[in-house]
């Protein structure tokens, strides 16, 4: 089984009062919440796919919060994806993403839901923030280019979350999550991250008797890696103890480059072949590490999945999975 630790910060008490729409919640992270909402006894969970509700359309989001009649809402719904796929569909992600936070914030205000907790993006910082990155930095430039239509229409839950507080007292909280990786992320070479692009790499290599893997990059960016358990639980504490539209940092508060991952991998995998680096292949933001203290100070939140567990949770999950997979995902019912 995954890692599943909720830490005693989480009051399991409230959750068991609240009817809960997560959109999303076939994806990475929403599966991962999905499941632990069911483990804490969450009084009734709503996780509606794409196939039930189109949320880029307006209309889609009325019928669905007609019909649903939630009392806190977790928004995990967008279209994600690496680098690759960021720089070759940059309308897709900022189109889709933008419209579906629009219409979540604004009906969960026209029916009085109690809270809304929001997804942003790491990736949403400036270039040029200063490391740690602190979320009074947020907005003092413009993203890394790749993934700026991406990042930017991630940036307007939180315009929109202030403004919605300002005019009508609208509760409101996004979190802005590290590089998440963990057991349900999308293992397909093409859209995915850089954790299960690797982990597919390395355990593939393995199964085939491969004898190099090619990794993109020079391998010196670093970037903020945290497991979806904390995410999952940094979500959870932000609906229960903010009231104002905070924007959050939740990640691991450390920093690994890239190199340290793949050689954190080849011993966790196994693998004995040669890891070859394809450095005319983009490397994208050279550094990203989170200053967590608002998320301590404010919700008590403390990560607490190691790096070295949370990649052998992942790898353990991704071997007994891998058959099951269609296009990198596993399409199933939630656990």
């Amino acid at each position: 089984m995954p890692i599943v630790k909720i830490s005693s910060n989480v009051h399991v008490s409230f959750w068991h009062q609240q009817r809960v729409l997560v959109t999303g919640g076939s994806g990475f992270i929403g599966t991962n919440m999905v499941s632990t909402l069911r483990q804490i006894g969450c009084k009734e969970i709503i996780y509606p796919t794409s196939r039930d509700y189109d949320l880029t359309q307006e209309n889609e989001a009325v019928k669905l919060f007609k019909t649903t009649k939630p009392d806190i809402v977790i928004h995990l719904a967008g279209l994600v994806g690496g680098i690759l796929v960021n720089k070759e569909k940059p309308a897709d992600f900022f189109y889709r993403n933008l419209t579906m936070g629009t219409f979540i914030i604004h009906q969960s205000y026209l029916y009085g839901i109690k809270k809304l907790v929001a997804a942003g993006a790491g990736c949403g910082y400036p270039e040029s923030a200063p490391t740690p990155l602190k979320e009074n930095t947020f907005w003092d430039g413009l993203p890394q280019p790749e993934s700026a239509p991406y990042s930017l229409a991630k940036r307007m839950l939180h315009v929109q979350a202030q403004a919605y507080f300002r005019q009508y007292g609208f509760k409101s909280i996004i979190i802005v999550p590290g590089n998440v990786y963990g057991p349900f992320d999308n293992f397909n070479l093409y859209q995915s991250h850089v954790i299960p692009a690797l982990i597919c790499k390395f355990v593939e290599a393995n199964i085939q008797s491969t004898e190099t893997v090619e990794v993109w990059g020079s391998g010196k960016p670093s970037r903020d890696f945290v497991h979806v358990n904390d995410v999952v639980e940094g979500i959870l504490l932000a609906a229960e103890k903010c009231d104002t539209p905070e924007l959050i940092n939740i990640s691991s508060g450390n920093e690994h480059t890239i190199q340290q991952i793949v050689e954190l991998l080849v011993e966790l995998t196994g693998f004995k072949g040669k890891v070859v680096w394809n450095p005319n292949r983009p490397d994208g933001q050279k550094q990203r590490r989170f200053d967590i203290t608002k998320a301590k100070d404010i919700l008590g939140y403390q990560p607490g999945v190691s790096l070295r567990d949370g990649l052998n949770d992942t790898i353990k999950w991704y071997r007994e999975n891998r058959e099951k997979l269609v296009d990198g995902r596993l399409r199933q019912e939630i656990p």
